[in-house]
């Protein structure tokens, strides 16, 4: 899909809306824009066909489950060849205590977010993903302090 070509400002107003509660009916959105609820489900049909809605998810606070720390940890390689950038991509995508990883520029080559229950966690996290690859010359360590503002809300 082009980048916005194929959005309208309606569906831009019902993504707005959906971003925010994903739970919030057809009628609800349709009634704020000025759309059938019919109309609101065809749209967000075809919005989710398009790959535009990505997923639809519940954002559940990691302390409320146990997982009461967050760190960011910056990730540099030893080298930058496609297959070692491709396999830890995959073994960071499959840890469950990564939430986000970004493959940057910069100082690093990746960036995560993580999360674990408390340091004997991220403790066994940092052995498992990055102790033990032989491909990554070095991490850092940020601590979260205070969580301000956790969102994938994007602007429309």
């Amino acid at each position: 899909m082009p980048e916005e070509a194929m959005l309208d400002d309606f569906d831009r107003a019902i993504l707005h809306r959906v971003q925010q509660d994903a739970r919030m009916t057809g009628e609800h959105i349709g009634a704020d824009i000025g759309l059938s609820a019919a109309a609101v489900q065809r749209r967000l049909k075809r919005l989710r066909e398009l790959g535009v809605i990505a997923a639809e998810v519940a954002v559940v606070d990691p302390a409320s489950v146990g997982q009461a720390m967050n760190f960011i940890v910056g990730v540099e390689m030893e080298r930058e060849r496609a297959d070692v950038l491709d396999a830890f991509r995959r073994a960071a995508k499959a840890d469950p205590n990564v939430q986000q990883c970004y493959y940057v520029t910069g100082e690093v080559d990746f960036m995560l977010v993580v999360v674990a229950r408390d340091m004997a966690g991220f403790e066994a996290f940092t052995r498992r993903l990055l102790l033990d690859n032989e491909n990554i010359r070095r991490f850092t360590t940020n601590v979260v302090m205070a969580r301000d503002k956790v969102s994938l809300v994007v602007p429309l």
